[in-house]
């Protein structure tokens, strides 16, 4: 069985003259990425592998995810392939994953995340909000045979407000 976890960053700020990538969360994106990670490490369900877009939202909002649930920042991997918004590089990236780890989080992008959700998961969403979670369930034993799973959690920060 392997289980992947996808999180939206947070709402970020269009306030700064910095390029996309640099674009810092917005205190709404914070707040809404604790609340997320609060509601989520009450279902035990802590991943064994963290991996983030480069972007600094999207590695913003893993540390404030990280800190809340005990997970170790030093355990974060950045990755410049998960600077994805269609989701074919997020895909590939989690089909090359190593068999050894069963449980993997994944801080990145739309319409990345809402189209993976929708290929792989069992309950079809119109679109993954800013600090959104959707956690997906496989039965499979290998990354690479990656097909239809089950949708065992979605998290939404305006259900938790």
């Amino acid at each position: 069985m392997k289980k992947l976890t996808l999180m939206r960053h947070g709402k970020s700020s269009w306030e700064f003259s910095v390029s996309d990538k640099e674009r810092p969360l917005k205190p709404r994106g914070k707040r809404d990425a604790l609340l997320v990670a609060n509601e989520f490490v009450k279902f035990s369900e802590i991943p064994h592998k963290f991996y983030s877009s480069p972007a600094k939202r999207a590695q913003n909002t893993a540390k404030i995810f990280a800190n809340t649930i005990g997970f170790s920042i030093q355990n974060l991997q950045i990755i410049d392939e998960l600077y994805d918004f269609g989701g074919n590089n997020v895909i590939s990236f989690v089909k090359k994953l190593p068999n050894s780890i069963n449980s993997v989080m994944i801080f990145g992008h739309n319409h990345a995340f809402t189209n993976i959700t929708n290929i792989f998961g069992d309950q079809s969403i119109d679109n993954l909000p800013t600090s959104g979670l959707v956690s997906i369930e496989f039965e499979i034993e290998c990354w690479s045979d990656l097909k239809k799973g089950r949708t065992k959690r979605i998290i939404i920060p305006k259900n938790l407000r």
